[in-house]
Formats: C-alpha cells, sequence, structure tokens
C-alpha cells in the first residue's frame, strides 16, 4: 500500500511534487502556513518574475502540465541591456532561437495549486509549521486564533521555503551541517505598465537590464503588457536604498541613472515606497533527509538567489530526479531519499554559486565590450563544434546538463576564450586557415580536458 505524504508548503515546488505524487497512487496532504492566494489576488507573496527555462519545463511535463502553463509563459529570446549612456543592445541567450520564458510567480503558484485539488490533492491554509519532530514525523501546527494541534506525518516534504519548519528542525539535530547568508543588496518592485491603449512601451520578448555596476534593474514581461521591473541595490552605502528617503530623493536617482525608463513609469513613486524593500539570502544544509521519513526540497533545501533565473527550475528538477528515482526503486523510500540526497546536494550547492556569480555578470560585466565580444564567440563556437563546445550559460538554461557539471567547465571555457581573445578580431582571424587549425587544436584540447565530467544526456 502507498504511504501517505504530508507536504509542508503549497508554493511552486510543493504544488507541483504533491500532483506528481498523487499521479503515482500516494494519498497527498499539503499544509500551507498562509491563507489561500487564490481568495486575495494581492497575497502572492514574492513577486520577482520567474524565469522557466528547460529544467522547469521538463518537470512540468513529466507531471503533464505544460500546456496548463504555457498560457501563462512569455519567451525571452536573449537581454535587452539599457546602458548608462543611453544607448542599448540585444545580446541573444541560445545559439538555435532558444528561450526562457517570463512567468508570473503568483499566477503561477495559483494555477498549480488548482491543478493540484483538481488532481485530488488535500491542501489545508492556514496551517502554520513551527516545528517538526523529526524523529518522529510529528508536525507542531498553530493557527490564526493561537490554537494548536500536533499532526503524525508518514512520509514527510519540507516544501515550505528558505525559512522551512522542517529544515530548522534538522538543524537542532546531531550531524547536521548548516548555514546561510545574506547578500549586502536588496530587492523592490517597480513597474513599467502598458500605454493607454495597450501597446507596449518596451520589447515584449525578453530580459530588460539596465547594468550599473554596484546596483541594476531588470524588468520582465506579463501576459497583461504589464513589466515587472526589480531593483536590486545595496541596503547601505553609496546608491543604496537607504539613501532614497524621500520623493525628491527617488525622482535625482532615477532621472541621474535611468532616463530612458523614467517616462515609462507612471506609478514610480507610489511603488518604490508602497512596496517593500526584500532581502536575498542563500542556503546550505547538510544532509537534506532523514532516513526512509522525510526531506527537503526545493528552497528549502537550496535557497538560492534569483541572478541565473534558476530557483524555480532548480526545485522543479528536485521533483524530476525524485519521480525517476520513484520509478527505479518503487517503494522503497530509504534507498529514494538517500539517492536523491547524494545526487542533488552537489548540484544544489553549484546552482548557488552560479546564481551569485551571474549577480557580478548582469549588473556589471553586460555592459563590457570585451564581455559581450565573448559571448558573441561563444556562440560561434557552439555552431562551429556543436558536439565538443556548449557554454554554461545555455548548458545551465537549455540542458539537463547538472549544474555541478557546468560549474566545473567555467575555469576551462575561460581559459579557452582567454587564448581565443588574446590573438586579436575572432571574427577577422576565422577567416584564416592557419587560425582554423590552431581553433580546432584549442577547441579539442578544452574537450579532452572536460570529457570526464558527467554531461548526462544533453539533448534529453
Amino acid at each position: 500500500m502507498a504511504r501517505r505524504v504530508t507536504i509542508l508548503g503549497a508554493g511552486l515546488v510543493g504544488s507541483l511534487l504533491a500532483i506528481i505524487l498523487k499521479k503515482r497512487g500516494y494519498d497527498v496532504t499539503v499544509y500551507e502556513r498562509r491563507p489561500d492566494m487564490r481568495l486575495n489576488l494581492m497575497s502572492a507573496g514574492k513577486s520577482i518574475n520567474l524565469a522557466m527555462s528547460e529544467r522547469g519545463w521538463r518537470a512540468l511535463e513529466l507531471a503533464g502540465l505544460r500546456k496548463d502553463i504555457q498560457d501563462i509563459a512569455i519567451p525571452m529570446y536573449g537581454r535587452y541591456l539599457h546602458q548608462a549612456d543611453g544607448s542599448s543592445a540585444f545580446q541573444q541567450y541560445g545559439t538555435n532561437n532558444e528561450a526562457i520564458y517570463s512567468v508570473s510567480r503568483g499566477e503561477l503558484n495559483r494555477k498549480l495549486m488548482t491543478l493540484a485539488e483538481e488532481h485530488g490533492v488535500t491542501i489545508k491554509f492556514d496551517h502554520k509549521c513551527t516545528r517538526v519532530d523529526v524523529a518522529e514525523n510529528r508536525l507542531h501546527i498553530e493557527h490564526p486564533d493561537g490554537s494548536t494541534q500536533t499532526i503524525d506525518t508518514d512520509l514527510l516534504f519540507g516544501a515550505d521555503g528558505a525559512f522551512s519548519a522542517l529544515r530548522n528542525s534538522y538543524i537542532h539535530m546531531d550531524r547536521v551541517d548548516a548555514r546561510h547568508f545574506y547578500l549586502k543588496h536588496g530587492y523592490k518592485e517597480l513597474s513599467i505598465p502598458p500605454l493607454e491603449g495597450g501597446a507596449l512601451q518596451i520589447e515584449e520578448n525578453g530580459l530588460h537590464i539596465w547594468p550599473r555596476k554596484n546596483f541594476m534593474m531588470i524588468a520582465l514581461p506579463n501576459t497583461d503588457g504589464n513589466f515587472t521591473c526589480t531593483l536590486f541595490m545595496p541596503f547601505e552605502g553609496k546608491d543604496s536604498f537607504e539613501q532614497l528617503q524621500t520623493e525628491a530623493d527617488v525622482k535625482a536617482f532615477f532621472n541621474e541613472h535611468f532616463p530612458d525608463a523614467v517616462p515609462k513609469m507612471p506609478t514610480l513613486m507610489e511603488d518604490f515606497f508602497g512596496n517593500p524593500t526584500a532581502s536575498l539570502i542563500t542556503t546550505f544544509i547538510e544532509p537534506w533527509h532523514y532516513k526512509d521519513k522525510s526531506a527537503l526540497i526545493g528552497d528549502a533545501a537550496h535557497a538560492i538567489v534569483p541572478f541565473y533565473g534558476q530557483g524555480m527550475n532548480a526545485g522543479f528538477e528536485d521533483c524530476t530526479i525524485l519521480a525517476g528515482l520513484m520509478d527505479q526503486y518503487k517503494d522503497d523510500w530509504a534507498t529514494i531519499l538517500k539517492t536523491y540526497d547524494d545526487m542533488r546536494k552537489p548540484n544544489g550547492d553549484a546552482v548557488a554559486e552560479l546564481a551569485l556569480k551571474n549577480f557580478i555578470e548582469m549588473r556589471d560585466k553586460v555592459a563590457d565590450a570585451a564581455f559581450l565580444e565573448r559571448k558573441k564567440i561563444e556562440k560561434e563556437l557552439v555552431k562551429r563544434y556543436p558536439e565538443q563546445f556548449i557554454s554554461v550559460y545555455e548548458m545551465v538554461s537549455f540542458s539537463h546538463i547538472p549544474y555541478n557539471t557546468a560549474i566545473s567547465c567555467i575555469a576551462a571555457q575561460d581559459e579557452l576564450l582567454g587564448k581565443i581573445m588574446a590573438t586579436g578580431n575572432f571574427f577577422e582571424n576565422i577567416k584564416q586557415d592557419i587560425f582554423l587549425q590552431q581553433l580546432d587544436k584549442w577547441v579539442a584540447g578544452y574537450h579532452e580536458s572536460v570529457q570526464q565530467l558527467d554531461f548526462g544526456h544533453k539533448d534529453d
């Protein structure tokens, strides 16, 4: 008989996991600390738009939900860079017109909750888990009226985010290593609405970035023509949130650094002073599971900063891996959870590091001419050597190559691109046979150096 499954958290990963488990015959109950967000459209929680990429789509396809979600997703084929000097440039993401997809976190969460219930999952709202007796798998629940209850569970998953009650309960156990750290930067949501007639104010099919060295603004499209903008900047010091205390401060700052965006942001002051300034956390914990009884998944296991657009994708990929292990080991949950932990923990650590590295790239390097040239060269290498070279960005966003493999390729790619760029103008050089012969050798050397890594099935 299939075990009864309890999931903490009806967010994106918890709702998706619930559907996957229910479709495999498990009795699934989800406990969510918040009220039902579908009854109050203002209660979407965190609101940074999500960038759905290949790993996320695979998990949705596995759950039979891809078509349901495609309707609320907008393809973004590259970055639109809005430079400080007023110029702009487009930087394509993929080599073959691949895209990442902008999805509203709240809209996606509401849809996944509804689909979970339609599949027979029970979601209990306003059930805040304060702690878990891990050895007994017992939940301590608190209700809005202050009353409490305990619930004994059979198989438990903590999908309750960076401040997970299950994660926090693991921390108090013996031989559990855990740490977290905050960026010195925070974020605030702003908006670029459509014009009165509904026309879009900026290009729809791209991720817009205003890179400004130590801070930046981004904008992602929504299905209603609105763009969700997010300002990332330090909490304190020069060019920081603490310096923007009055409307005059905000007006002067935006006119100086984002003059092209200001006319497109009629609710700037209301948004800036009405929306909270939120923090950005990265968490690590080991192990991710306890015997055959419980496990962490998604942000509860590996909360990361949003700069590679992989937080949701990594959490959804956790679900894919778990589903594959269920297919392989059936109901042997001791083996499933141990293998899941062994497989995913190194990749959780890797995607956290990738996200931090991409923050520097987005706010700083994308404004650099040499960096933009390198990106063009990378795409040419992918076209010329499809079996030997794929850029780290494309590994992460457009394949299922493990994150740990992608990060292991960075140093080798830096070395290869460094050699190429040191020879001068690459696109002139490749017109010469002698350079092409040298290039063949360099790429072959790169390929040989990374051959021992686990690339999985690149085209899956």
